[in-house]
């Protein structure tokens, strides 16, 4: 029975291509991300209002169908396209100073915004 159960289970290899699904690893602001067609993610602040269109062109890997295309370093002609939600804040963040013995404390915190987007296509 132990067998049987194994044998249904995917592969390894079959879970890192996606097992048929495609997407694409992007770079943008430093920061790498897997992305699927319908998949909604933060990335860095852009000045854009919602509906608009975003353009990724660094594209380091495209999986269709099971085929894994790596770049080097970017896949020729690849590009993931993904439409503007909204622009949203992040959690607050504090920073604190201190100097012992000094009666030196002092607590400021920020905000950090990002773009909310919706991943559209795949291409390449």
């Amino acid at each position: 029975m132990a067998k049987a159960a194994a044998d249904t289970a995917p592969s390894s290899a079959a879970t890192m291509q996606g097992a048929g699904h495609s997407y694409a690893i992007v770079a943008d602001g430093g920061r790498q991300y897997r992305v699927m067609e319908g998949q909604e993610l933060e990335i860095d602040f852009r000045h854009l209002p919602a509906g608009s269109e975003v353009v990724f062109d660094d594209v380091l890997a495209v999986s269709k169908a099971g085929a894994l295309t790596i770049g080097k370093p970017k896949v020729k002609g690849a590009k993931v396209t993904a439409e503007v939600l909204s622009s949203v804040q992040g959690e607050k963040i504090y920073v604190q100073k201190f100097k012992r013995r000094k009666n030196y404390r002092r607590r400021t915190g920020h905000r950090s915004l990002s773009t909310k987007i919706r991943i559209n296509s795949i291409a390449g």
